[in-house]
């Protein structure tokens, strides 16, 4: 009982420096931050903050890795394919990012991380490509990556848009959104060796 109060106790410390440290990613860069002003936005010791974490950069990365490991979670539990299976993946990205909408927007935000961003691109693209490839036999790799590319840059805009902005749309309805727009894309791209749409 003593170890869950301990752990209760814990999510409840970090969670106060991860929105903390968002807030102040708005309006500064990570590298402008200073341990002395996280801990004075969120109303806890220093020394709390060092049980925690070595300095704002081993917070940052952390918290990145945690993120980074939901997604691949995420990707195991709901593997990349039709639509319907797409469907389940980005609904549980979208469930995700709305439980860590704060530091989401602060990364993805004009002081964020775009290593971050990358990392979580590459993690996508892999499964993606691999799930894509057997629908386009025809296309040469290279071209099968240059029209990811083309669906991830438009996935990714809305994504960004939707959490900068505080899209009120349901994870349901945003996965619905991206899914649509990329099965578009993707039938308008099917074509044969001549060029013309297939049926």
């Amino acid at each position: 009982m003593e170890t869950k109060k301990m752990d209760r106790r814990v999510r409840k410390t970090r969670k106060q420096l991860r929105d903390g440290l968002a807030r102040l990613m708005e309006k500064k860069s990570i590298r402008d931050i200073k341990v002395k002003e996280l801990v004075e936005e969120v109303d806890i010791n220093r020394s709390t903050f060092y049980l925690h974490y070595a300095d704002i950069y081993d917070m940052l990365c952390k918290i990145e890795e945690e993120l980074i490991q939901e997604i691949e979670e995420a990707l195991q539990q709901y593997p990349l394919g039709d639509e319907h299976k797409s469907r389940k993946f980005l609904c549980r990205m979208f469930e995700i990012m709305t439980e860590n909408r704060e530091i989401y927007k602060a990364l993805c935000g004009q002081n964020g991380d775009t290593n971050f961003v990358v990392r979580l691109e590459n993690l996508v693209a892999a499964e993606a490509l691999r799930s894509l490839a057997p629908l386009f036999r025809q296309m040469s790799k290279r071209e099968l990556s240059f029209l990811y590319a083309y669906c991830l840059n438009g996935c990714v805009g809305i994504v960004k848009m939707w959490l900068i902005y505080d899209g009120k749309e349901t994870p349901e309805e945003m996965a619905g959104i991206l899914v649509r727009m990329v099965a578009n894309c993707l039938r308008e791209y099917h074509t044969d060796p001549k060029g013309q749409a297939t049926s």
